[in-house]
């Protein structure tokens, strides 16, 4: 097996750990990357960005960086990803180590291991192949942005960058065994109900509430089992009202109410129906809350596909190829289904498939955030075989 400096792989996360860049703010953690890179000897010609900023609606400072390296070996090109943003909470970090553990100083912030484990995994990787002269396949490097806004980064990259890579793989999460192969489609929803305001003491009847409509709405989703965890026979979905905004003053009929909600399941047939039914409840609502004069009141309704669900066979090559760098390691693989979004549904959605692998992360935003250094250096293994191509376990 190809030999990894553990030492140098935990002081270069903690580095990456400690520089700011939430969403749309991460061109402090690029810059960084790309001087690691040149420090190692990368040429300055293989670093480039793409304009995902420039199409994503929250702008931002920079879009994907993107970094191609020509082979040593004659065999097709390998894609390495993580994102380089981290929630707000874990802006300002100062990560300390204890023992196994990386944990933020202060008791303040998130850690966000989340996901700068996963770009410390890539560049352990690249940084060794460049020092020790590593035979290695043609490979990309790419650290997307705004991930965790609805990630926008992977929806508006520029795959012509990319150099056709034929395996792709994707660091984010918990377990270096774990091989996530699949996960859900969202599709957000949002509702802007028209009432009618009048006087709530003197004149009641002339209005009408838009927050009655939004309680007759949910309440017939909420008894029809459109709402919550969604079981249709074998067909599975779930759906959730997440943001309620409306009213003024308690003495006035409540004449308008945005709702926004999100519906989620890994077959896209299903999760449109329960959208259909979300629309129905909402539209059928808005005509049974009438005032005095017989009016009733309106809705209007936006929906938005965050990411479409997609499954990899386990016979492709890159689960063949994942899953045998993990038994390289001295792990058993496991291949999973996630029920969140990832970078990954974006990357399927433009061709290029990605096996999701964890690096070590705990209890991600959240104060309570913390990185296992067992688990991260495992997944740097993992990142160097894959990187190297050396990912067929000993006979």
């Amino acid at each position: 097996m190809v030999s990894l400096d553990e030492k140098a792989a935990v002081r270069l996360v903690m580095d990456l750990i400690s520089i700011p860049g939430g969403s749309g703010q991460e061109s402090l953690v690029a810059d960084r990357i790309i001087e690691l890179l040149a420090d190692a000897g990368l040429a300055e010609s293989a670093v480039s960005f793409d304009t995902a900023n420039r199409r994503s609606p929250a702008g931002g400072e920079i879009g994907n960086l993107i970094v191609r390296l020509p082979g040593t070996q004659r065999v097709g090109r390998r894609l390495l990803m993580a994102h380089m943003d981290t929630v707000p909470l874990a802006v300002g970090c100062i990560p300390v180590r204890d023992g196994d553990w990386i944990r933020p100083k202060s008791g303040a912030t998130a850690l966000g291991g989340d996901n700068r484990a996963g770009c410390a995994v890539i560049l352990t990787a690249v940084l060794e192949i460049l020092k020790q002269q590593l035979p290695h396949p043609p490979l990309t490097l790419l650290f997307t942005v705004q991930e965790e806004t609805g990630l926008r980064g992977a929806r508006a990259l520029t795959v012509s960058k990319l150099g056709k890579p034929e395996t792709c793989f994707n660091w984010d999460g918990r377990d270096p065994a774990s091989l996530i192969i699949g996960a859900v489609g969202a599709t957000n929803l949002k509702f802007r109900i028209e009432g009618i305001a009048s006087h709530a003491g003197a004149h009641p009847e002339d209005g009408v509430n838009a927050a009655v409509i939004a309680s007759l709405a949910i309440a017939d989703l909420q008894k029809n089992g459109w709402h919550g965890l969604v079981r249709k026979g074998r067909q599975r979905g779930a759906s959730n009202v997440g943001v309620v905004r409306g009213g003024d003053a308690t003495n006035v009929v409540m004449p308008h109410l945005a709702v926004e909600a999100e519906v989620r399941s890994h077959d896209a047939d299903f999760r449109n129906r329960i959208v259909q039914e979300w629309e129905s409840a909402f539209q059928t609502a808005s005509t049974r809350v009438k005032n005095a004069d017989g009016k009733h009141g309106d809705v209007q309704i936006e929906q938005e596909t965050r990411y479409e669900a997609f499954r990899m066979p386990e016979e492709s090559d890159c689960v063949i190829a994942a899953a045998g760098a993990v038994t390289a390691a001295g792990l058993r693989p496991v291949t999973q289904i996630c029920d969140g979004g990832l970078d990954a549904n974006w990357m399927a959605r433009h061709g290029f498939p990605a096996v999701t692998l964890g690096c070590g992360q705990h209890s991600i935003h959240t104060v309570d955030e913390k990185l296992n250094l067992p688990e991260f250096l495992d997944a740097c293994r993992i990142g160097l075989l894959l990187a190297t191509g050396v990912d067929t376990p000993a006979g």
